[in-house]
């Protein structure tokens, strides 16, 4: 009995086990023909569909910066059968992961995309297009698998892991955006994909740090100090780098100290010594060390140049000079006494009568002065800040006025010129985003910008109508570097990733939204009511404290800038065409309204 009982633990854990794996092993594309797929054939579950399968089904010839993609497969493929099972929703795959891929090449990376399809329309799931695109670049890479036209997936089979085919030859330390999209896609639906952007390797990452010049740095850092001489210790590139010289980098006090490095490598292979001169004594210096190489990594450290010691020094030289000036300087006092005791007694009345011109501060008066002085003081940016200016992405709607667009912009032109921050305008930078690609242009800067302020307005709830397809010309419909990605897409990109930072408790000061005076609070989107929100141009100060994380008010003190109050804003230039500006944009946002009024009464 207890042998049986031992027999069937030891089986049932055989079968979950197994169970566990099938859960979690991943399906991989298959090799399969066209008539497989269309027919339903078995062993043609999940196949990948090449140029040659697209070339003999469509007629496809110039397909090669494409891949097997085409805007519609499904009606292409499959469809022609059968075309009701191209006309589902299917909702976007989740958990879009992206691995990498051991290869042979040191300068280029292999990855490989997973995915699982959603249970919301997987029954009508026909397949997945997979879309690899280098950010600032018009390299595509695609990958086209189907299921035959007659599978039909269950709802349990959405923890499911699908894979892709390797993706090679990828620059290392670039970003990508991959897009995964669920089959069919019909016209009117827009959640059909995910998209995710990643970076490739670095080529220490992949290599190991001694294997790459450029990504080389100096790990292994000795500070000496003795009296006011500073001398550095730091590890050498390995030969195989040929790395022949560095530089150092020295910051404090608005002041830089550069040191060029010249290493004997016949005295010493591995390390290098050498004094870091020109540095004043009591000071916090942030220093950065580097190859003398075109972009080279650099290492940053603190050195705290201690005072120099001249008490004993001085004490010899004060004392005998004490002998000698002690008498002249009593003379001197008593000259200047009996001037100024002449003085008095030859003009008393004049003294009098400055007197009684003078004002005369009463106690209470003095203390409302005081008082006064104290909260005017001047309130500094802090000394740790970074040396370059915060980068703020502005974002808005363009479906509001042509006055509405040039307050953004004069409001991008103020920050710029007076709030010391770097703003970043897609109505300044029309010849980059044609290089890049509108949709590569805002991913980039949505990533890289310190800040990003949403311009809130009713073109916000404006929701644009697809283009209609032109099968006449279908090379045009393949064009992925479009400037359909407006400034609302990019609005629309932030809303979520606000929403996705709120949900898993992420930092949200990155984000702001703002309004001017003529929009409401009704305008600011849900997802944006978690972020700060400003009324412009009221809450200028409020913005610049946002922007640089200088308090507005401390004890005994405020900040006040004379840039921003009302008086000051309107004399600068740049405040006056600002509010200008604005007041014409609220009399063309009130004609709008009434236009719009006066058509839904008719």
């Amino acid at each position: 009995m207890l042998k049986t009982v031992f027999v069937l633990y030891h089986l049932l854990g055989l079968c979950e086990l197994l169970w566990a794996n099938n859960v979690v092993s991943a399906i991989t594309p298959k090799d399969c023909s066209l008539d497989c797929i269309q027919q339903g054939g078995s062993g043609c579950e999940y196949c990948r569909i090449t140029r040659e399968h697209v070339k003999e089904a469509v007629g496809f010839t110039s397909m090669k910066e494409f891949g097997s993609c085409i805007p519609w497969p499904c009606f292409d493929l499959l469809g022609k059968q059968d075309p009701k099972i191209c006309q589902h929703y299917v909702q976007a795959p989740n958990d879009v992961m992206v691995e990498f891929v051991q290869e042979s090449d040191p300068k280029s990376d292999t990855i490989v995309v997973s995915w699982k399809p959603s249970y919301y329309g997987i029954a009508f799931l026909r397949g997945f297009q997979v879309i690899l695109q280098a950010l600032g670049g018009s390299n595509i890479a695609c990958q086209l698998f189907l299921f035959h036209r007659k599978l039909s997936l269950p709802a349990s089979h959405s923890e499911m892991v699908y894979m892709s085919d390797p993706f090679p030859g990828l620059f290392l330390d670039s970003k990508y955006a991959v897009t995964v999209m669920a089959l069919p896609v019909p016209e009117e639906w827009e959640h059909f994909y995910h998209s995710k952007i990643f970076s490739t390797r670095s080529c220490s990452e992949k290599n190991g740090l001694e294997q790459c010049k450029k990504d080389w740095y100096p790990t292994n850092i000795g500070i000496k100090q003795e009296g006011p001489t500073v001398t550095l210790t730091f590890n050498l590139a390995p030969p195989n780098l040929d790395i022949r010289s560095y530089f150092s980098l020295c910051y404090a006090n608005g002041m830089t100290t550069y040191t060029d490095i010249k290493p004997n490598f016949t005295q010493n292979k591995t390390h290098h010594s050498f004094q870091m001169n020109d540095l004043q004594g009591d000071t916090n210096y942030t220093c950065q060390i580097a190859a003398n190489e075109v972009d080279a990594v650099r290492k940053t450290f603190n050195v705290y140049v201690m005072p120099v010691q001249k008490e004993d020094a001085m004490s010899r030289s004060v004392a005998p000079s004490l002998v000698l000036i002690l008498p002249l300087c009593l003379t001197a006092v008593v000259i200047i006494l009996v001037l100024l005791a002449a003085l008095t007694k030859k003009r008393p009345q004049l003294h009098i009568s400055k007197l009684s011109i003078e004002p005369v501060l009463t106690s209470y008066e003095e203390q409302l002065y005081k008082a006064s002085r104290t909260m005017e003081e001047v309130a500094f940016l802090p000394r740790d800040r970074p040396l370059t200016p915060p980068r703020l992405l502005i974002c808005y709607s363009c479906h509001d006025c042509p006055a509405h667009i040039r307050s953004v912009m004069l409001l991008g032109a103020f920050i710029q010129q007076h709030m010391a921050t770097q703003v970043i305008l897609d109505m300044w930078e029309t010849l980059s985003m044609a290089v890049e690609g509108n949709m590569a242009w805002y991913c980039r800067h949505i990533q890289e910008s310190d800040f990003i302020l949403v311009i809130c307005s009713k073109g916000l709830s404006y929701k644009s109508e697809p283009p209609e397809p032109d099968d006449s010309n279908i090379e045009e419909e393949l064009d992925f570097e479009s400037n359909a990605f407006s400034s609302d897409t990019a609005v629309q990109l932030i809303r979520e990733e606000v929403g996705r930072a709120k949900a898993k408790g992420r930092d949200l000061s990155k984000y702001m939204a703002a309004i001017f005076e003529y929009s409401e609070e009704e305008d600011i989107p849900n997802e944006m009511r978690l972020v700060s929100q400003y009324r412009l141009t009221t809450d200028l100060e409020v913005l610049f404290s946002h922007l640089h994380g200088v308090a507005l008010h401390r004890p005994g003190g405020y900040l006040k800038i004379n840039d921003f109050t009302e008086e000051g804003f309107s004399k600068l230039p740049a405040g006056a065409a600002l509010q200008q500006a604005i007041y014409e944009a609220k009399i063309a946002m009130r004609a709008k309204d009434q236009r719009t009024m006066e058509k839904e009464d008719l």
